[in-house]
């Protein structure tokens, strides 16, 4: 087995990945190395080649590909090193990894780790949609790739089920190939993805969008047939009085995306069951003190430029664990906790070295319009308050607040309420 030992190791060269060799690089660090499982670094950024990526890391508005090369240049001039098809199968809670390579196995130990394995679809395992099982039912992402990379059409009548970001943008990729595309099937009462991306992908090509349904049957055998669309009534039970039948013979999956922490669990790191992500303070380090997590792997972003945000902040921290200038996780922790309107936020811990800004992502629970966003202690003091017009819950609420006085294993609460004139 060939072993390799450096001050940091990055497992994942996706957006955040890259983003956080640069920022570590950029303080200072040298002994870095990236682990890529795939061909190419760049991540599912490759197989994007919509526009829309950039708009705020870059202020440039970017495809996929063209954004993942911004990065590799950088990558590629700060001369960091990184391992192509070689992917991470084993994280030890001594921070070691065990990687498999073209070569064999790999044994990596760095003093400190970014965990940036993204995150991946949901499949229909996981929907449990009944029906057969034949050909033409997949995620959306794999439809990208076999269109993107690969130059293959998945089929010619398409059904999505689930409006989110990637099922919205496919709507309109494959209507621009000449497929008919039948209708984009959305349990909620909402479009799932960002506001841009239905109004660019659904409503300027007049994709039907199927609100308060969802498919309760699939059928067909070797191939698919047509899909079984049934609404939802008010207390969120399919009325199969009036579900219809639709032909297709494709059905693609945009249900919702998993954080890859398979890893996390291995070295038994903290996970918040609502994200699917690493518990992390504001530093973006996990409860395995000297690891830290960023992008798609702490919680879904809405943005790839906040994945890459996220990545050189934990870069940037990373450099510094290594110096000795951020403490351990666990020392006077306090919790950062969802209240009223809120689902999730990250960080959700916060250490008693809270000077400068700290940054906070937030997603709401429900669709909302003139609303004050709190940020308070348990003795109800407001710390931060912040009138915001509209939130969603697909598009992600990014605050910075200064100079927070934390109280040490404190508690502290985001909520969304009270609507304001």
């Amino acid at each position: 087995m060939r072993k390799i030992e450096c001050e940091l190791a990055i497992a994942g060269g996706g957006p955040a990945g890259m983003a956080s060799a640069i920022g570590a690089a950029d303080m200072g660090l040298s002994d870095i190395i990236v682990i890529e499982r795939d061909d190419h670094l760049g991540g599912i950024l490759n197989q994007c080649i919509h526009n829309g990526f950039g708009l705020h890391f870059f202020n440039e508005d970017l495809t996929g590909p063209e954004y993942a090369e911004r990065f590799i240049s950088e990558i590629k001039r700060r001369f960091i090193k990184y391992l192509l098809r070689t992917m991470v199968i084993e994280l030890k809670d001594d921070k070691c990894l065990i990687a498999v390579s073209p070569n064999g196995l790999v044994e990596i130990k760095p003093r400190a780790l970014v965990l940036a394995m993204g995150c991946r679809e949901r499949t229909r395992g996981a929907t449990r949609i009944p029906g057969y099982r034949p050909a033409g039912v997949m995620t959306a992402g794999t439809a990208q790739r076999y269109i993107n990379i690969e130059g293959y059409l998945p089929g010619k009548e398409i059904i999505i089920l689930g409006s989110g970001d990637i099922g919205m943008i496919m709507a309109r990729r494959l209507h621009l190939e000449g497929c008919v595309v039948k209708g984009v099937v959305e349990i909620g009462n909402f479009a799932g993805g960002l506001t841009r991306n239905y109004v660019q992908c659904i409503e300027d090509y007049d994709i039907p969008l199927y609100l308060g349904h969802t498919i309760t049957n699939i059928l067909g055998e070797e191939r698919v047939e047509a899909v079984e669309i049934t609404p939802i009534n008010a207390d969120g039970i399919p009325d199969s009085s009036k579900k219809f039948i639709e032909t297709c013979d494709t059905l693609l999956l945009s249900v919702g995306l998993i954080p890859e922490n398979e890893l996390s669990r291995q070295a038994n790191i903290l996970l918040d069951p609502i994200t699917g992500g690493p518990l992390l303070d504001q530093y973006f380090q996990t409860s395995l003190s000297g690891v830290f997590a960023a992008g798609n792997v702490a919680q879904v972003f809405d943005l790839v430029d906040h994945v890459s945000d996220s990545g050189k902040k934990a870069g940037e921290n990373a450099a510094l664990y290594l110096r000795g200038e951020i403490p351990p996780w666990g020392k006077e922790t306090a919790s950062v906790i969802p209240g009223e309107g809120v689902r999730c936020v990250m960080p959700q811990k916060l250490t008693e070295n809270c000077q400068g800004k700290l940054n906070f992502y937030l997603r709401a629970s429900t669709h909302r319009r003139m609303v004050l966003l709190d940020f308070s202690a348990s003795d109800n003091r407001i710390i931060y308050s912040e009138k915001i017009n509209i939130v969603r819950p697909p598009e992600m609420i990014n605050i910075a607040i200064e100079n927070v006085d934390i109280t040490p294993s404190g508690k502290y609460y985001f909520t969304i309420k009270e609507e304001y004139l």
